[in-house]
């Protein structure tokens, strides 16, 4: 046989294998060609549409991550060049400052300060309300009261008045002012009020007592000035009360009705103590049951007002706050100012230019009728004055001793300390003194820094800053007050207006430069 043919018959393919009727395991039914075409146009129909969206999603991430990118550069670029400016700016301004003041006197940067504060003051719209401005409401009179000086002081002439407030040195502005009257008596104050202030020693009034309260008593505009410590609280508190206690006994109040009138204070330390003066007094005069009860309202942040539920469920003569807690409690028409005709602000100054300025005019804007307003301080810069006049109705201005001058009965004494050596010349000025003392810083964090030394040193400390709860605070001040703690350390939340007695010694400390503490005070 030929080899070519042989190889050809070894390469030829396998005969097909033919499947018999019995093997049913290996039996595939029959599809139609038409079906088979179907099926194979539907399997690559959906791999194709699979394949487009993750090729449109792959695309879509990709762009989206192209514009992250441009976008972060874009940001990055931006904040580095506004650093760049506002550097280059400042140095720039700096720099012509430095030059421009080198050049001028101490007389004419006091001068430029002065104009700078005047400017701004005249920015300022008066503390009236909206509804007056709207409807260009203004008043030309003060209040009208009931009360009258005796006669045999109406009767003195103009000349013994001004003797009188020259024995006592005040010094007071205004027009038509009221005169001044040296007892108790003859204000015709309520005899449970008397014996109240004469069972604390309290017999005859202080000076700004003695021109203030018949002022008040008239329905008169006021700016007081006094020293801390010289009696402004009752000063102000106290006109207040006879007008709560004249509208009582004209008609009962009930639920919902009131506040007569609202003294507003910068901190929630001073609402307190002056709260507590208030119902000390008021208790005072009811206590023999001549008098009916007037109520009063605590109302400050860091307390629940349903402690106070009792109150509000009656009717409310007076009310003692501080600005946020005030306008929340209006704002949720807890009580109103419908029929409130009376506002005293303490710490006026503070309440005015350090921030509470546009609290105050929302505290305004909730009053319905022309009220009474007294500003209460013991430093209030000529600026702020004129600012208050404006916002006045014929004010008069009780000043006693110059307007932010320090109380006379206190040694000041400044050393110079390095930073590193103030908590220790802190200590030794602590052992040659007797409590209580107060220590003041204006920086929070070194308020605790401090307590936390004197407490490592055996020193019974207490710490006061806003940062702190209102139990906290509340604790501080009692402890202090007590007598069980003889330091407070304290930021200036506690600087302005509070009353402790028998105070010896107080330190200022100050950050970030040498401090000032003044050795030794009575």
């Amino acid at each position: 046989m030929d080899p070519t043919s042989k190889r050809r018959r070894i390469e030829r393919s396998p005969s097909p294998a033919y499947k018999l009727d019995g093997d049913e395991d290996d039996y595939e039914p029959y599809i139609p060609v038409s079906q088979r075409r179907q099926q194979k146009l539907a399997k690559y129909s959906s791999l194709g549409v699979n394949a487009e969206r993750q090729k449109a999603k792959r695309l879509q991430e990709e762009q989206e991550e192209r514009e992250d990118a441009l976008k972060e550069e874009e940001r990055l670029r931006e904040k580095a060049r506004k650093e760049r400016t506002l550097l280059l700016e400042a140095q720039e301004v700096q720099r012509r400052k430095a030059a421009e003041d080198a050049k001028k006197t101490e007389g004419e940067k006091a001068e430029e300060a002065d104009q700078e504060i005047l400017e701004a003051i005249r920015s300022r719209r008066k503390l009236v309300s909206d509804m007056e401005l709207a409807k260009g409401i203004q008043y030309t009179d003060p209040l009208t009261t009931s009360w009258r000086p005796p006669r045999y002081i109406r009767d003195r002439t103009e000349q013994e008045h001004y003797k009188l407030r020259e024995k006592y040195h005040i010094l007071v502005e205004g027009e038509d002012i009221p005169p001044p009257i040296e007892h108790f008596e003859d204000m015709k104050i309520p005899e449970p009020i008397l014996e109240h202030l004469r069972t604390n020693r309290i017999v005859n009034p202080t000076p700004i007592q003695l021109q203030g309260i018949p002022a008040a008593f008239s329905g008169r505009d006021i700016i007081g000035i006094a020293f801390t410590g010289s009696g402004k609280t009752l000063a102000f508190c106290l006109p207040l009360i006879m007008l709560a206690l004249e509208e009582e006994r004209k008609l009962p109040f009930v639920r919902g009705e009131g506040p007569v009138g609202v003294v507003l204070c910068p901190s929630r330390e001073l609402a307190n103590q002056t709260y507590e003066n208030v119902n000390t007094w008021c208790s005072a005069l009811a206590r023999e049951g001549k008098y009916p009860q007037l109520n009063s309202l605590l109302c400050i942040g860091g307390i629940s007002m349903n402690d106070q539920s009792h109150v509000l469920s009656k009717g409310i003569h007076i009310v003692v706050a501080t600005p946020g807690r005030l306008i929340d409690m209006l704002e949720k028409k807890r009580f109103t100012f419908n029929n409130c005709k009376y506002l005293c602000m303490d710490e006026a100054d503070r309440m005015i230019d350090l921030g509470f300025e546009d609290d105050v005019r929302n505290i305004i804007s909730f009053f319905k009728r022309q009220r009474q307003t007294l500003l209460f301080s013991a430093t209030m810069p000529r600026k702020i004055q004129d600012f208050a006049r404006e916002s006045l109705i014929k004010p008069v201005l009780v000043n006693v001793g110059r307007a932010g001058a320090a109380n006379l009965d206190v040694l000041q004494v400044v050393e110079y300390v390095k930073q590193e050596a103030k908590m220790v010349y802190l200590l030794e000025c602590l052992q040659k003194t007797p409590p209580p003392v107060i220590v003041f810083s204006e920086n929070k964090n070194e308020v605790d820094d401090i307590q936390e030394y004197l407490l490592l040193k055996g020193v019974e400390a207490v710490a006061i800053h806003g940062s702190k709860s209102q139990e906290e605070r509340q604790y501080a001040i009692k402890a202090f007050k007590s007598g069980s703690k003889d330091v407070m350390v304290a930021s200036g939340v506690a600087s302005k207006g509070l009353d402790f007695n028998e105070i010896q010694h107080d330190e200022l400390a100050v950050v970030g430069k040498p401090a000032l503490l003044p050795r030794s005070s009575t």
